[in-house]
């Protein structure tokens, strides 16, 4: 009985035996670790796009949400009750809100309007940046949001103090955080290779 290994499936080598045609499965065929980051720029380009699109819902749903509330305030009956300084903040507030919501929705607007010219690389980088400035401008449209609804509830002083210490964990979670893994990858220790 001869045995023979078949590595066309994938991870896992199979050995059949010839005589019996029974198939068994072995421990996975090793792999050079590297090996799955061997794509065309194409295939890079592609895998990015998708990436990047999961991580823009996130987002485009978060500031629709919150600009959807934001928008029904303004036909409440305690908002006529406001103050000059709390209507200035829900204006500021809003206008960032509408700003977030076009910046984070024009990746989509970018794809459609280029697809087919064979620029899916730049397309990835532009759409990036504009995710990237639509998260700033949700951090912005968060803490304004936070600091007219705290106002109202607290004590003005103390309104500042916790908006304040929000944005600063805001901050640290969505960029600094990035920054430092991206740091830290840059210098070998559990990176991509430039994913």
């Amino acid at each position: 009985m001869s045995f023979g290994t078949n590595r066309d499936s994938g991870d896992e080598g199979t050995v059949q035996g010839a005589a019996t045609g029974v198939t068994a499965r072995t421990s996975p065929v090793p792999r050079d670790r590297d090996e799955e980051w061997h794509e065309t720029e194409k295939q890079r380009a592609d895998r990015r796009w998708t990436e990047l699109l999961q991580e823009v819902r996130v987002a485009q749903m978060g500031i629709q949400i919150l600009l959807g509330f934001l928008l029904s305030v303004a036909f409440t009956e305690r908002f006529t009750e406001i103050g000059t300084v709390d209507r200035n903040i829900y204006v500021v507030t809003v206008v960032l809100g509408s700003a977030a919501t076009g910046t984070l929705i024009a990746p989509v607007a970018l794809h459609r309007f280029v697809t087919g010219h064979r620029m899916k690389p730049q397309t990835v980088e532009w759409a990036s940046r504009l995710t990237i400035v639509g998260l700033v401008l949700l951090l912005c449209t968060v803490t304004c949001a936070l600091l007219l609804i705290l106002r109202v509830v607290l004590d003005n002083g103390m309104a500042w103090w916790i908006v304040g210490a929000l944005f600063l964990w805001f901050v640290a979670c969505w960029f600094l955080l990035p920054a430092w893994a991206r740091h830290v990858g840059a210098n070998g220790i559990g990176g991509d290779g430039g994913r």
